[in-house]
Formats: C-alpha cells, structure tokens, sequence
C-alpha cells in the first residue's frame, strides 16, 4: 500500500493582507502573481502553514481577484501561518520582497470567518477619451435599460448574461485634469459582472466608444452598504 500522506499540523494564526497592482503589474495574471507571492514568502523566511497531502503548498486564499488588464489599489488574500507574527512586521517583508507595483498596503490579524463573503461590491474608476456629453448620454441610455445582455467567453464556452442589474452607481465625473472618467460601483454576483462587461453594454445600449483601451483601476472592494451605496473596508474591525 502507497504510504499516508504526512499530516501538517493546523495553523496557529492567520493574516489578512490589502495589495496593489500598478503601472505595468497590472498586466499580471492571477496565476503569476500566485507564483509570485509564493517566492516572496520564500525570500522574506515568514512561517507559512502547509496543506496536507504528498504535494504540500502554503496556505494562501486569494478572494476576487481583478481582471488582467486592471489596475487595483483593493486585492485581497489572506495567509495561514505555522508561528504567530507581528503583522507589522510581514508587512514589511513581504513589501521588500514583491516588485514595486504589487504593493502590500495593509496586514492585519485575520477575526476568523470567510474574507470572500465581505467582498460584497467593487468600486471602479474608468479612464476614458470619449467627450463628456457623448459619455453622459451613453450613461443615461444604460440606466434606463431594464437589461442589458453581453456576452463573454468563459472556460465553458461563449455565456451570455445581464450586466445591468450588478449596476449599483454609474455616473461621469472628471479628473484633476479635467477629463471625464466613469465612476462605477458593481455589486458582487454570479455570473461576476466586470468593468468591460458595463463598456460592452454602454456600446450595445447607445453605441458609445469610451476610446481605445480604457485604464480600469479598482479603488476599492469590501462589504457594500445598501443605504449609502459605499463600499467598505474589509480589514476594518467589526462594530459591535
């Protein structure tokens, strides 16, 4: 009989940590930045928990990654750990061992239950070349839209779905510089409605180009607060 696995033993803490991707990094994929950080724990010496099993990987979750292609100042994942740590200082090892622009922002003690269920809506900003009255109009037309079906090849082939309703707020408003830029607030869901799939609608619904190449930057990601339309903070402690 093939001998049993050895059994590692259960994490004694875990952490959860804010990164960025910037500048060019934004072109990395999910899997190469997962490669990436796995090295960079490796260099920084912090004491990963393992799985079990005959192939044993580190302990890492990641939650809701963004697309390749996008900016972010919001990724989140969180790490399990074979000691406990000072997340202040993780945070510094980790931010010397990654490249500049996968940036970690903040680590902190993880209170336990799922980092993916806070991750309820996302908070975009999309950088467009399209004159703000055209935008203003596009904008209007998707709104008024009861649905608003797109399509997007999938691992299971072309699926067509609605990416209107993941719409919470879509509004034009303009940079330091004057150019106006698409604020836009996604609820979370499945299918998992994207920035580009809401510029897919915006053509479909008016026929509205917001330029070639549109930068999407993700400002921010977290629990989604119905009341107000605010993305929260998902480090931030719990109230009450």
């Amino acid at each position: 009989m093939r001998d049993q696995p050895e059994q590692q033993a259960p994490p004694v803490q875990r952490l959860r940590i804010r990164y960025t991707k910037r500048g060019r990094l934004r072109f990395t994929s999910h899997r190469d930045f997962s490669r990436a950080f796995e090295r960079a724990v490796f260099r920084a010496r912090i004491p990963m928990a393992y799985s079990s099993g005959f192939n044993p990987h580190p302990r890492i979750s990641y939650a809701n990654a963004a697309p390749t292609g996008s900016a972010s100042e919001a990724e989140y994942l969180e790490i399990a750990l074979a000691a406990v740590v000072d997340p202040a200082e993780v945070h510094a090892l980790l931010d010397e061992a990654l490249p500049d622009g996968l940036d970690v922002v903040e680590v902190v003690e993880s209170p336990g239950g799922s980092l993916a269920d806070l991750l309820q809506a996302s908070h975009w900003r999309i950088e467009t070349t399209t004159p703000r009255a055209e935008l203003e109009a596009g904008v209007a037309a998707f709104l008024a839209a009861g649905e608003v079906l797109v399509e997007r090849m999938t691992k299971k082939g072309v699926r067509s779905f609605d990416c209107r309703a993941a719409v919470v707020r879509l509004v034009v408003v303009e940079d330091a510089a004057g150019t106006p830029q698409l604020d836009l607030v996604l609820r979370h869901g499945v299918p998992a409605v994207r920035p580009d799939d809401v510029l897919t609608g915006l053509r479909a619904t008016s026929g509205v180009e917001p330029g070639e190449s549109p930068r999407l930057t993700r400002l921010a990601q977290g629990p989604f607060d119905e009341g107000s339309a605010v993305v929260g903070d998902p480090l931030a402690p719990a109230v009450g």
